[in-house]
């Protein structure tokens, strides 16, 4: 079901729906936008292929959803899509998840073909998230200008606050864009997927990466972003990323259950796997207008 807009809350919050059917809002300065379509056809997927040079892409790729979030007086934009976490994937080129032999037949195209994963056939991809700095003739951008556009985040100590955004603040507009799935051959899940949520005090998105090889690993990388509005159209962001992992026989040893039916749901599970790698970051955004 898709999420409907309360037109007073909306009002109250001094936020308007984009216009020309976009899904999305305007608020505080920022245009906020996803757009969800049908997966990407043969044709298409060759295209990609062709243009990552690799010639294996997930079971479903969702290659024109999106979620945008643009600070439109400073330039400063947030975008996140299935291609460019894919071309993290293709870099960082992990090694293929040893899988039991038993069930190596499972990724078979054809009967008798041999099976060889040399690949990272799990889609594991290091994205956080694609950002770019869109210059405005009209006003002098906070952000400085580095050359490529890149956007000066800062590393620090703060933590967004989990139990202040589950407050009962109206929700000004909630989305969930998945960008691609793969089922390892009925040998697991491996998602990417985006939620954003808004309010009236700023947004929270969720970017989350999650594996599961079956009697194997578990993976989690998520990747957080909060915005506070401030006054004038002045933003502050935090941005953590955390990296979980651990396999089925580290967590049976401490007497969890080995079943991978009991690893469904990884908002669930998150604490039981161990911590890889965690930071945070910090952007100010400010934006003083020539006269």
């Amino acid at each position: 079901m898709e999420w409907e807009s309360d037109d007073k809350e909306l009002k109250a919050a001094g936020a308007e729906p984009l216009p020309d059917g976009r899904r999305g809002l305007c608020i505080h300065g920022w245009e906020i936008e996803s757009r969800k379509l049908s997966i990407l056809n043969s044709l298409h997927l060759q295209r990609w292929e062709k243009e990552l040079q690799m010639s294996h892409l997930p079971e479903m790729v969702f290659g024109d959803n999106c979620l945008v979030l643009k600070h439109v007086n400073s330039g400063t934009k947030f975008f996140f899509n299935a291609f460019d976490a894919l071309v993290g994937w293709k870099h960082e080129a992990l090694p293929p998840v040893e899988v039991p032999a038993a069930a190596k037949w499972k990724f078979r195209s054809k009967p008798l073909q041999e099976v060889v994963l040399d690949y990272d056939y799990t889609f594991t991809t290091p994205y956080c998230g694609s950002e770019t700095v869109e210059r405005n003739v009209e006003c002098e951008s906070a952000i400085p200008d580095e050359g490529s556009s890149c956007i000066p985040w800062e590393d620090c100590k703060e933590k967004i606050d989990l139990v202040a955004l589950a407050s009962k603040e109206p929700i000004l507009f909630y989305d969930e864009i998945i960008l691609y799935e793969d089922e390892l051959a009925d040998n697991g899940i491996s998602f990417l997927t985006v939620k954003v949520r808004v309010m009236p005090s700023g947004w929270f998105l969720l970017l989350r990466f999650w594996l599961r090889v079956d009697g194997v690993l578990m993976r989690l990388r998520d990747t957080r972003l909060h915005c506070l509005f401030g006054e004038h159209n002045k933003s502050v962001i935090l941005r953590e990323s955390c990296w979980r992992e651990t396999t089925f026989q580290a967590l049976s040893s401490k007497g969890y259950p080995f079943d991978s039916a009991a690893y469904s749901d990884p908002s669930i599970i998150a604490e039981r796997l161990p911590i890889v790698m965690q930071k945070t970051q910090k952007l100010n955004i400010t934006v003083p207008c020539k006269q």
